[in-house]
């Protein structure tokens, strides 16, 4: 990743304007950018002002990022604060996976940011109280995305319309109006806002210093916007201008035009391969796009596995793609899968490959020899306690990173995890995954019913919790061949108990174990692990650090029902004895 940049310390003369973007590809976003800052009266300019935009993929993923930050007034670290806030945010937002949010992306830099101020002030006395301001906006696709801690404004200009777009963090007491209450640097918990909107073609995004609105007004700032059409002449202007008017403090400017807009978004990033046609019923021995089938490997309602060989390498692949009466919305979610697997790391999931001679909608993964738990299952194959641990400590880890790039897996179950000849575990199937990144619609409802949280039943979203839940039915079923609440119909409302213990159906089970799987599969969110990580490491403490044991519940607890049918068989029998021994007097 290499974006060019504008990044320039504030000097009394602006640097004469130079595009920080080359000229915008047809169907991409376009921004046109100028930057200027002024010292003032002030012995030096703490302000400092930034902006990234990227090419091709990396713009559609990750946007155009703009900044400004302004040092804390009088400390004499300010400036540094100010630069290295900029230039990490600019470097380090790029190198986040792009299967995150905007806002948790920005998020994990900023945090950073944080912590090494604050480790900074800690070291030496001369920098205690190093801290700075910070205003970004991220232009991506259609919509912009605005990050905002202290009192540098964002203001977008839309049809001679100005909009402020954040707020200042500052005491609302007339005395301490100017006193900053956040910062970057300030406190360990760092609070930043964040806001985002549509983006419309001709839209201008200002990112200003408290030394240019602060004594312009929004008033003037409207006036100069009114007058000045290009970027770099608006952005002199305003900081001139602030000056002239008696500023008091430095004076930065950074303004943004939004040239063009790209396609709308994913629905537009799907054009291209909705034009391509769905490939027919294929049959072994049946050529296409330069693919032989070698074998049909599964149908379901929606979807086609093959197994082919690329001609051009003789290199066996799957390809995956859509039944013939598939939908609109079924082939939206094939590309998406596709988009979801090429982020993923390779090692632990399917490669997803390149097929320039694609004529036809699908997409080609890497095969491997091999079967899924559901298949080991079925032909027989028994789970020592051991194994079970090896297999959960492979999928926690691969469940883990998923969970890491922003990505909710959302069916994971036996079917799902496929092991080869040489003993890899792999986790299949990506159509139903929800991305951090991405606002999806869904084909169908999330998740298999016996493997679906409680609480996604009752209207809840899928997120990492239910993940868990699913990993931990999981390895119940392939220890016991059972599920911990029973089998679950599609379009079945279940009524959830407790979990029934393992040992019922495998007495070997050990305790430690059974306690961790009781406890994956907890019908309460609150109740689980928290992330992957903890799963994994009761697994691997095993016996030598086992979890709690939980308390045995009562019968009405565990199964409410039964204990009702207790009860009444108990009174039934109770009023017969009865009614005997009455009859004989």
């Amino acid at each position: 990743m290499n974006p060019s940049r504008i990044s320039a310390r504030k000097r009394e003369r602006p640097p004469a304007h130079s595009d920080a973007r080359p000229a915008m590809a047809p169907g991409e976003l376009g921004v046109g950018l100028g930057h200027a800052s002024q010292q003032g009266p002030r012995p030096r300019n703490e302000d400092f002002v930034g902006a990234a935009a990227p090419e091709g993929e990396e713009l559609a993923a990750k946007g155009v990022l703009l900044a400004v930050a302004d040092g804390v007034g009088g400390h004499a670290h300010g400036r540094e604060a100010a630069e290295q806030t900029v230039r990490s945010l600019l470097a380090d937002y790029y190198a986040t996976p792009q299967t995150w949010g905007v806002e948790k992306s920005v998020e994990a830099v900023l945090g950073a940011v944080n912590r090494w101020l604050l480790g900074q002030s800690a070291k030496s006395r001369d920098y205690a109280g190093m801290a700075t301001t910070l205003t970004a906006v991220v232009l991506r696709g259609r919509r912009y995305h605005v990050a905002h801690v202290g009192d540098s404004r964002a203001y977008r200009w839309r049809d001679g319309q100005l909009l402020r777009l954040t707020e200042d963090h500052t005491w609302e007491h007339p005395e301490f109006d100017n006193v900053l209450r956040r910062a970057i640097g300030l406190e360990a918990r760092l609070l930043v806002d964040h806001d985002d909107g549509e983006l419309a073609a001709g839209d201008r995004f200002v990112l200003l210093t408290d030394g240019v609105w602060n004594t312009l007004g929004d008033a003037a700032v409207a006036a100069v916007l009114q007058s000045h059409a290009d970027p770099q002449a608006a952005a002199e202007a305003l900081t001139l201008d602030a000056l002239r008017r008696g500023a008091t403090d430095n004076a930065t400017a950074l303004v943004a035009d939004v040239e063009g807009l790209p396609p709308d978004t994913w629905r537009d990033r799907l054009a291209d391969s909705r034009r391509l046609p769905l490939p027919p019923r294929l049959k072994p021995g049946q050529t296409i796009d330069g693919l032989r089938v070698e074998a049909l490997l599964n149908e379901s309602r929606v979807t086609l596995l093959y197994r082919v060989t690329r001609l051009a390498d003789m290199q066996a692949l799957v390809m995956k793609t859509l039944r013939a009466d598939a939908d609109a919305e079924a082939a939206s979610a094939l590309v998406r899968e596709e988009w979801l697997a090429r982020r993923v790391p390779g090692r632990g999931f399917p490669r997803v490959f390149d097929h320039p001679q694609r004529d036809h909608l699908y997409y080609l993964m890497s095969w491997h020899e091999g079967e899924t738990l559901k298949a080991g299952l079925g032909r027989g194959h028994r789970l020592a306690p051991h194994e079970l641990v090896v297999i959960g400590t492979a999928l926690l880890k691969l469940v883990g990173m998923l969970h890491r790039l922003g990505i909710v897996h959302r069916d994971v179950k036996p079917d799902n995890v496929h092991i080869d000849r040489r003993g890899e575990l792999r986790l299949l199937d990506l159509g139903v995954a929800a991305s951090d990144a991405e606002d999806l619609a869904e084909i169908n409802n999330p998740g298999t019913p016996s493997y679906m949280a409680p609480e996604l039943f009752a209207g809840g979203a899928a997120n990492e919790s239910s993940d868990l839940y699913a990993c931990g039915v999981t390895l119940y079923e392939l220890l016991t061949r059972k599920y911990p609440y029973g089998e679950i119909e599609p379009f079945q409302h279940p009524r959830f108990g407790a979990p029934v213990p393992p040992t019922r159906y495998r007495p070997d089970t050990p305790a430690w174990l059974e306690a961790v799987l009781l406890k994956a599969c907890a019908r309460e969110p609150s109740d689980r692990f928290e992330n992957a990580e903890e799963f994994l490491l009761a697994l691997g403490r095993g016996a030598s650090r086992p979890l709690a044991n939980r308390r045995s519940l009562p019968l009405v607890e565990r199964n409410p029902r039964l204990a009702l049918k207790l009860v009444a068989a108990a009174s039934l029998l109770l009023n017969l004895v009865l009614l005997f021994v009455l009859s004989r007097y």
